[in-house]
């Protein structure tokens, strides 16, 4: 199995191109990613998006093959994105590519489908390679989050304890952080959710208590971070978060940048 960091192993010639779809909310980056992908003879793009709901819109529209993705982004974050586009185009592969990839944040864009997941960092040979391996039904991710996983493992296994964060919040529990994030008070969460105050509260502590973060503050950078609310959302757009509904085959990931 070829590793990513050696030159990318291309589909023959006489085999159909592999279609991309861009999705980032920087045009800088989607400029970069288009140059990149005109390099690659197999490479078809077949469009690009600047938000979440635009790609789920373009995803329909040009049925890729593969969509490059990143995270965080306005008006619907990625995971959500990943999910929806993996609903309607089953055989469509995500590869994720992002500046965050803390644990919590690549375990829910996998959730979501994702097929790979790699840091900005990367260069462009990885990226390739990454779509390529997409294509044919395999997983890549950087070492760094491979090697973080590893390690996490390790210590699972020697504490008998799992990590929590944004995973261990329930559907309501992510609607109500999501809320706070854009600022509405209690009674204006429970209006939006149609539950009562004191129902409220309780999701308010549990989410601070789950995420050991104690102020309104920290849990909207945190709701930020993870893409549960984009920075432009206002007090009346609140998109509610989609509960993932797949998880690919994690036992043909392959390491980003050899051993």
């Amino acid at each position: 199995m070829a590793e990513i960091g050696k030159p990318a192993v291309l589909f023959d010639s006489r085999r159909m191109k592999t279609r991309v779809l861009i999705v980032d909310d920087h045009q800088i980056v989607r400029e970069g990613l288009k140059a990149l992908l005109e390099c690659d003879e197999q490479v078809e793009i077949v469009g690009e998006a600047a938000d979440g709901n635009e790609a789920v819109r373009k995803a329909q529209e040009s049925k890729p093959d593969v969509v490059i993705m990143d995270v965080a982004m306005p008006v619907m974050n990625g995971r959500v994105a990943a999910t929806k586009i993996r609903q309607n185009l089953p055989n469509a592969k995500i590869v994720v590519l992002s500046s965050y990839y803390d644990d919590d944040c690549v375990r829910e864009m996998v959730f979501a489908g994702a097929a790979g997941y790699l840091v900005k960092q990367s260069c462009g040979n990885e990226v390739l390679q990454a779509i390529h391996a997409a294509r044919k039904g395999e997983s890549t991710f950087s070492r760094c989050i491979m090697e973080r996983f590893r390690h996490e493992k390790q210590r699972e296994h020697i504490t008998g304890r799992t990590g929590r964060g944004a995973t261990a919040l329930t559907d309501r529990e992510r609607e109500v952080l999501g809320l706070i994030a854009q600022g509405l008070p209690n009674k204006g969460t429970a209006d939006e959710l149609g539950i009562s105050i004191k129902t409220v509260e309780k999701h308010r502590q549990a989410i601070m208590e789950k995420l050991n973060i104690h102020e309104a503050a920290g849990l909207t950078r945190y709701a930020l971070q993870k893409g549960l609310v984009s920075c432009d959302s206002g007090r009346n757009g609140a998109g509610k978060a989609a509960t993932a509904v797949e998880q690919p085959d994690l036992l043909r990931a392959k390491r980003v940048g050899g051993i």
